[in-house]
């Protein structure tokens, strides 16, 4: 894990977008949520909206939103693929973004180019975007 400047901790096998989604990937697919920053940024998460399985998104292409008692936000594709998994549970529980926002996925892809992934984010380099911010 990797302290950035506001002593949060982002774990090192994610890989993050400039828009706060993280990205963990075995075996050719890729489980994707939001980060720790971007659910302290909503606060209380009370509705997340979520794709179909099937959907192919680009990457950087909206892929659904997430609401919190302060705005809407959109969700955004870290790198190419099809949705082959959605997390129904958020659908009930969508606080779980709020307490384990690393552990908590919102989807999964079956990544067109895994090698895409390598354009991401480390923990270190998300850590310094988000240390100097706020």
């Amino acid at each position: 894990m990797t302290i950035d400047g506001r002593g949060e901790m982002y774990p090192q096998e994610l890989k993050y977008t400039k828009d706060h989604e993280w990205i963990r990937v075995e075996n050719g697919r890729g489980r994707v949520g939001v980060t720790h920053y971007a659910q302290e940024q909503l606060g209380d998460v009370v509705f997340v909206e979520l794709p179909q399985v099937g959907g192919s998104f680009k990457g950087g292409e909206q892929f659904g939103s997430i609401e919190s008692v302060k705005a809407v936000s959109d969700l955004y594709c870290p790198v190419a693929g099809t949705v082959v998994e959605v997390n129904a549970a958020l659908a009930d529980t969508p606080e779980a973004v709020n307490r384990d926002p690393h552990a908590t996925w919102m989807i999964v892809l079956e990544l067109d180019d895994p090698d895409e992934v390598g354009a991401l984010l480390d923990a270190a380099a998300y850590g310094e975007l988000v240390g100097g911010a706020g």
